[in-house]
């Protein structure tokens, strides 16, 4: 059994301009304890959306309008709250996630207190222990979160995270505000923490060097769909679908010898009215008179690769 599998999940946002079809026909899956899988795509593709309809915080003007989303087989859009596995969000802005009135060790014990059912000195004493474990040391229980540098929230809340067991971790953008030492050191810590506790992640990002670094396959999105799925040493040897090429050929990469970056060409569709046949065709260098029309499906590839692309489509 899959640790998470979405089925074929759409979600609307309705907005003064329309609707806006934020995720369409969208199914992916966790398959293991420990697997990192990365979310990738530009601003706007559908990632974060899919990441808050998966732990119930979409914003009140969206709505699941299709679709299944199970965690360790429950049904999450239907089990009542008691029956649903813990699902663990880090945000980008560690700030927005910490109750400024109340310290760090405050924080962390209330966890330990009302989710797993400790004394109060149990909880504290459990609260230090999950600091050391993110690399602080236990003198900030009695910090609070405005005397803690942007790295070190980061790691306050990670320690939140572990403090809870969640089944399912969901890190959006969690490194974007941080300069770029304290975002490799903080890659680092998320990747031992799952590995060694056995954690599940979904890392969402729109950065691939990130992907590389941390995840052992990855979902490549574009426009509400995903585009390409593949293990993250795959994707990067020989990416198969023309948007993830694109995307390659954007980024620096030390592991071949590239003179000058290739930006992609023009701007992602409306989510208000996306173009007709693959949402990709009016960027696409391989555009084919019938990518205007057909709307490709997701084929699936050697070696548990999949790929939305009428170049993969038999006749």
């Amino acid at each position: 059994m899959a640790v998470v599998e979405v089925r074929n999940l759409s979600v609307v946002y309705y907005t003064p301009r329309g609707v806006a079809k934020a995720l369409d026909n969208v199914s992916l899956s966790i398959e293991e304890q420990g697997e990192i899988l990365g979310l990738v795509g530009e601003s706007g593709s559908g990632k974060s959306t899919l990441g808050y309809a998966i732990s119930g915080l979409l914003p009140g003007n969206a709505e699941i309008v299709s679709g299944e989303i199970l965690v360790n087989g429950v049904d999450m859009l239907r089990a009542g709250e008691d029956s649903k596995p813990r699902v663990s969000v880090i945000f980008q802005d560690a700030l927005t996630s910490l109750n400024p009135v109340l310290t760090i060790g405050e924080q962390i014990a209330e966890i330990y207190l009302y989710v797993h059912g400790l004394s109060k000195s149990e909880a504290y004493d459990e609260a230090g222990r999950v600091l050391e474990e993110v690399g602080l040391p236990r003198s900030f229980l009695n910090r609070y979160p405005h005397e803690l540098s942007g790295g070190q929230r980061q790691r306050a809340v990670i320690a939140m995270t572990l403090a809870l067991r969640p089944a399912l971790i969901i890190a959006d953008e969690p490194t974007t505000a941080l300069d770029v030492t304290v975002q490799a050191a903080i890659l680092k810590l998320l990747y031992r923490v799952v590995k060694e506790n056995r954690l599940t992640m979904l890392y969402i990002t729109h950065d691939l060097s990130l992907v590389a670094h941390i995840c052992d396959n990855v979902a490549v999105m574009y426009a509400g769909e995903i585009v390409e799925y593949s293990s993250v040493k795959s994707l990067f040897r020989d990416p198969k679908h023309p948007y993830t090429r694109a995307l390659l050929k954007a980024i620096p990469r030390v592991d071949t010898d590239v003179e000058e970056l290739e930006p992609i060409e023009g701007s992602p569709p409306s989510l208000l009215e996306p173009p007709e046949g693959c949402r990709f065709h009016p960027r696409c260098p391989l555009a084919m008179e019938k990518c205007r029309i057909l709307r490709p499906r997701l084929v699936s590839l050697v070696d548990g690769r999949s790929v939305r692309c009428l170049l993969y489509e038999e006749e």
